[in-house]
C-alpha cells in the first residue's frame, strides 16, 4: 500500500570520503562531475539514495559505479543538512568515511562522473557542494581514530618497516613524531610481528620489514586503546 504526503519532503544522497596512503602523503580519491551542477568539478564519490537500500548499500553501489571501488572499510561519518547546499533541490547528505590500500585498489570513472583520481589530501583541488567541509570533517574523525584504533591494516601493503608506519601516523596527524618514542611505543602494543626480511632494492640501509598479528589487530579493533603520542 502506497502512502501519500502533503508535506515535502527532502533527498537524501550519500557521500564517500575514501582515503589511501602511497607511503609519504594522505590521498583522497575524488571525481570529475559529467553532469550538472558543478559539471566539471571535482567532488567526492557519491549520489541519490534509492528507495529499495539502506544507507551504506547506498554508499557502495555509489563507489563502485563511480571509482570501480569495492570490499573496502566503509563507516557512517556524519550528516550535513545545511538548507542551502545543494542548488538543485532540499537535499541531505549522509557521508561516509572509507580506507583502502592503494596497491589494492584501481580507480575507473562510471556513472554521472568523468573520470576519478587520487589527490594529496593537503593539496586538493576546489571541490563541489559542500564537499570541502565533509573532507575536513573526515580528516578530523581519521585523527582522531588514530589514537584509539589501528588504522594502518585498511592503508598499509602487508610488510612494511616502521618507518612507514610512523610516517604514516606522521601524514594523518600533521606533525612529525620521536622515532624512539614511537618505535617503543607502538611495539609495546603487541599489534606487529617482526618479520626475517628487510627492505630490497633501497638507495638507503635497508630496514627489518614488519606486518600485522591480524588476531591483535581485530582485537585491538574491538575493544579500542589509548595510543598517546
Amino acid at each position: 500500500m502506497s502512502v501519500s504526503y502533503s508535506h515535502p519532503r527532502p533527498a537524501v544522497t550519500v557521500d564517500v570520503v575514501v582515503f589511501g596512503y602511497d607511503g609519504t602523503k594522505l590521498q583522497l580519491v575524488l571525481v570529475e562531475r559529467g553532469l550538472p551542477p558543478f559539471k566539471g568539478r571535482w567532488a567526492l564519490p557519491g549520489g541519490f539514495v534509492h528507495l529499495d537500500e539502506t544507507l551504506e548499500e547506498a554508499a557502495r553501489r555509489e563507489l563502485e559505479e563511480e571509482t570501480g571501488l569495492t570490499r573496502i572499510y566503509l563507516e557512517q561519518l556524519y550528516t550535513f543538512d545545511q538548507v542551502d547546499r545543494d542548488p538543485r533541490e532540499r537535499i541531505i547528505s549522509v557521508a561516509h568515511f572509507a580506507l583502502v590500500k592503494l596497491s589494492d585498489h584501481k580507480t575507473r570513472a562510471g556513472s554521472d562522473a568523468t573520470r576519478s583520481a587520487w589527490f594529496a589530501a593537503d593539496a586538493l583541488p576546489k571541490l563541489a557542494f559542500d564537499h570541502e567541509a565533509i573532507v575536513g570533517v573526515a580528516l578530523e574523525r581519521l585523527r582522531g581514530k588514530v589514537r584509539y584504533r589501528p588504522i594502518g591494516f585498511e592503508l598499509l601493503p602487508q610488510k612494511f618497516p616502521l618507518r612507514q608506519l610512523q610516517s604514516l601516523y606522521e601524514a594523518v596527524l600533521g606533525v612529525p613524531l620521536d622515532k624512539r618514542n614511537f618505535r617503543k611505543k607502538v611495539l609495546a602494543m603487541g599489534l606487529l610481528q617482526e618479520l626475517e626480511e628487510t627492505e630490497m632494492d633501497v638507495s638507503h640501509r635497508a630496514a627489518r620489514l614488519y606486518r600485522f598479528d591480524e588476531k591483535a589487530y581485530r582485537r585491538l579493533g574491538k575493544q579500542g586503546f589509548e595510543f598517546s603520542l
